[in-house]
């Protein structure tokens, strides 16, 4: 148990700021609805193919190649155009534009989003965080194990008693085994998206055969002969009722365009029912639909939603912004004491006078 109690501290000493970063700007992204405050957030969404044609229009003419456009929604009433420059704009559904930005630092939203999910480190950062995922998991089932030996002297308290070592490892125990089943959710959610082949390790029993369909190459190339009320109509008919979400462009030449669609079973915001299109004249060309997927897929499906509290309406996402502060707290707090009785200089005790 000493050996358990070493580990996690160390350990936790090591990449508890880390953990706090992940933890605090989750929590501010969990409100991200609430702070954009842009002419036109509020706005219902439209989801008339000639309005999102327009949208699409718009975005293309903006001087910058176009990487994907995601549709206004019920979070915010605007459609979010991102290029391939790393620039992007926010068009509203009349077609004007609200907001311009030549990089990712001139909007919050996207600069905490990168910081969150990749540290500012692209893939390699994408990758730490996975492990930063599975060491919580840790962290929250040995948490467990060791406070059991004192659960006599549990005592919530959202803030230490005092700046004492003592009093820290007090509150840290406490809080973290009230926080450790939310924490434990949402470690496992992000983590098997960061790192699929544990997500299909884990659910193979309810997976069957479920191929994606083979897309076609050799199309023409989108320019400005390209008919987006021809694409947005075709690609509503795919799927009556559905919500459209993003369109996003070929990535490489010869491609299909790619329509994203979010059906009313779908949890996850932007839908995971697919359109492609030929460029040329608007010809479906290949469709994915999840209601004819396997169980595995559906459980995928809502590993998202549950991390970034998009379900569950006010009151799961006030019990994951508990879980996104306790993180922050526990990540601070833990390396702020545990560097601290290490650097600190030890007392020296004069010798008494012979």
């Amino acid at each position: 148990m000493a050996f358990l109690s070493q580990l996690h501290r160390w350990t936790g000493g090591v990449v508890g700021i880390l953990l706090a970063v992940i933890g605090l700007t989750g929590t501010v992204l969990l409100w991200e609805d609430s702070w954009i405050l842009l002419e036109g957030a509020g706005s219902t969404a439209s989801v008339d193919p000639q309005s999102l044609a327009r949208a699409v229009s718009v975005a293309t003419e903006q001087g910058s190649e176009l990487s994907r456009i995601t549709f206004a929604g019920d979070e915010i009433g605007l459609h979010q155009a991102i290029y391939s420059d790393g620039s992007g704009a926010y068009i509203a559904q009349d077609g004007r534009v609200i907001e311009r930005w030549a990089s990712l630092w001139e909007r919050p939203e996207l600069w905490l989003f990168e910081l969150h999910h990749y540290l500012l480190l692209g893939e390699a950062g994408k990758v730490v965080t996975g492990i930063l995922g599975i060491l919580l998991l840790a962290f929250c089932l040995t948490g467990i194990v060791l406070w059991w030996r004192t659960r006599k002297t549990f005592r919530f308290r959202v803030w230490p008693a005092r700046y004492t070592q003592s009093a820290i490892v007090r509150h840290h125990r406490d809080l973290g085994v009230v926080a450790s089943p939310l924490l434990i959710l949402a470690a496992a959610t992000g983590t098997m998206m960061v790192f699929p082949a544990i997500s299909d390790l884990v659910l193979a029993p309810l997976a069957t055969s479920d191929t994606d369909p083979g897309l076609p190459s050799g199309l023409q190339k989108v320019d400005g002969s390209t008919d987006w009320s021809i694409i947005m109509s075709n690609a509503a008919g795919i799927f009556p009722g559905a919500e459209p979400r993003r369109l996003t462009m070929p990535a490489e030449p010869g491609a299909p365009v790619t329509l994203r669609y979010r059906q009313e079973f779908e949890w996850t915001p932007n839908g995971r029912s697919y359109v492609w299109l030929d460029p040329a004249n608007g010809k479906v060309v290949a469709v994915k639909d999840p209601a004819v997927g396997d169980t595995a897929s559906a459980v995928v499906e809502k590993f998202y939603p549950i991390h970034a509290a998009k379900v569950g309406g006010l009151l799961w996402r006030l019990a994951m912004t508990f879980a996104g502060v306790a993180l922050t707290m526990l990540g601070l707090l833990a390396s702020w004491s545990f560097w601290r009785a290490r650097v600190r200089p030890r007392q020296v005790i004069p010798r008494a006078a012979s």
